[in-house]
């Protein structure tokens, strides 16, 4: 950003002091909903809680079998007549005999009439992905049950997303689909069908609910407004805000590894964390690059005789680095905290080999089982080669957004690898020597 585009005070004032659109925007954003309080917007298997509980007849929202019949003949339409039951036969259904159970044997939701004979089995897929097979397993296991205990039942199932994406076609026309979009409008039907008694607690909850959807499928009118209005916010004090986001942006990891390393770091300054010492190299919002320190001191002393060509503009220039990557599950809620090592671009093939097996060569002495480099790593040509072993660089994250568990994923993952580092530092200067004059 030159000096040209930096915004000055006045800029500053006109964006953000009694500014109405902007706070329009703001209360929107921050407004009540105990769903995205409790942060389950995202979760799957809570989507799947609240669509028992409506799918439920005997269940305290008192609309009977009502939703039951709506969604799946909804569901149902379009199939054609040489399937049973139809939308029509649905419809028309007493479905107030019906069973609901979640998450036996891996199925969302499994609903049973045995008084019509019919039974399906729904899949829920509100962010993630199907899984090869996974849409034939759970319908076989479903007539399977119903066959050993001597039940007569005609299953269909039912693929819920939230996007387009039809069922694997390895399940022909065993499924028929639905989208979130429909719930919604079944849901706000009869929300608002004024025949209809609907506990004020319950309308409430639903309405609550009904936001949460139409977000996500972009059903939410207000929403619609509210992107409107931001753009043209954006559009009116683009200097400010890009300013704002290029400085000021921060997430939960980057406020975790400024808890642990400290803030306002620049490259190449060293901190402690746990009685070790790491040098900072690079941070964005989801990966934070570092390198112990004796590896540094190594590899810095022999800085200025250009010896690690083709490292250049790799990490830190040097042939070796270190970071964390968090990674968030379908769900958005949990994640997985990785830290990787890694040897880079060496363009002098010999360099790169040698550095690779006197890593190797310091992880067996040590006994380290952790240090794994792929079989091709020394091969020519090669010039990425991570070495921490991918079964064990990996922790569980609770909560994504919660910084305190993150940090404390940082932490059990530097301590754990402490042995390797100092493996790895013990190798460097006899590799150091080498690179520079060739030397055992």
């Amino acid at each position: 950003m030159t000096a040209h585009d930096l915004p000055d005070l006045e800029a500053f004032e006109d964006c953000f002091v009694n500014n109405a659109d902007l706070e329009r925007v703001s209360g929107y954003l921050n407004r009540f909903n105990p769903i995205r309080v409790m942060r389950m917007e995202h979760m799957e298997i809570r989507h799947s809680a609240i669509l028992a509980w409506l799918l439920d007849p005997m269940e305290t929202h008192g609309f009977d079998d009502r939703f039951l019949r709506a969604f799946l003949s909804q569901a149902l339409r379009r199939q054609g007549a040489r399937h049973e039951p139809t939308a029509l036969d649905v419809a028309q259904a007493d479905l107030r005999d019906a069973e609901i159970r979640r998450e036996k044997h891996n199925i969302d939701l499994f609903v049973a009439s045995p008084g019509n004979g019919w039974a399906f089995v729904i899949e829920n897929k509100f962010h993630s992905k199907q899984h090869n097979g996974q849409l034939k397993r759970y319908l076989d296991y479903a007539k399977n049950e119903a066959r050993d205990a001597g039940l007569t039942l005609k299953h269909r199932g039912v693929f819920l997303t939230l996007h387009e994406e039809d069922p694997d076609e390895n399940v022909g026309d065993d499924y028929v689909s639905l989208r979130y979009e429909d719930v919604c409008n079944i849901l706000d039907a009869i929300v608002t069908d004024g025949n209809a008694k609907v506990a004020p607690e319950v309308r409430q909850f639903i309405n609550h609910y009904l936001e949460i959807i139409k977000d996500a499928v972009g059903m939410n009118e207000e929403q619609i407004k509210m992107e409107a209005l931001a753009k043209q916010l954006y559009r009116t004090h683009k200097k400010v805000l890009n300013f704002v986001m290029e400085h000021g942006a921060v997430t939960e990891f980057t406020m975790a590894a400024e808890s642990l390393f400290g803030s306002d770091l620049g490259y190449g300054d060293e901190v402690e964390v746990g009685g070790a010492r790491y040098v900072y190299s690079w941070n964005s919002d989801y990966q934070y690059s570092f390198m112990p320190a004796s590896w540094y001191n190594s590899l810095s002393r022999a800085d200025g005789a250009d010896l690690w060509d083709g490292c250049k503009n790799w990490w830190a220039g040097y042939p070796l680095i270190c970071w964390f990557q968090l990674y968030e599950d379908d769900d958005g809620v949990k994640g997985r905290m990785r830290l990787f090592a890694e040897v880079g671009p060496l363009s002098n093939y010999e360099h790169r080999k040698r550095l690779i097996k006197g890593i190797k060569k310091a992880a067996e002495k040590a006994k380290l089982g952790d240090v794994q480099f792929r079989a091709d790593a020394e091969k020519e040509g090669a010039r990425y080669s991570k070495f921490l072993k991918s079964t064990a660089n990996s922790i569980p994250i609770s909560d994504v957004s919660d910084l305190e568990v993150i940090e404390q994923g940082m932490r059990r993952l530097l301590k754990k690898f402490e042995p390797v580092f100092d493996a790895v530092a013990q190798s460097l200067p006899r590799f150091v020597k080498f690179v520079e004059d060739g030397d055992e």
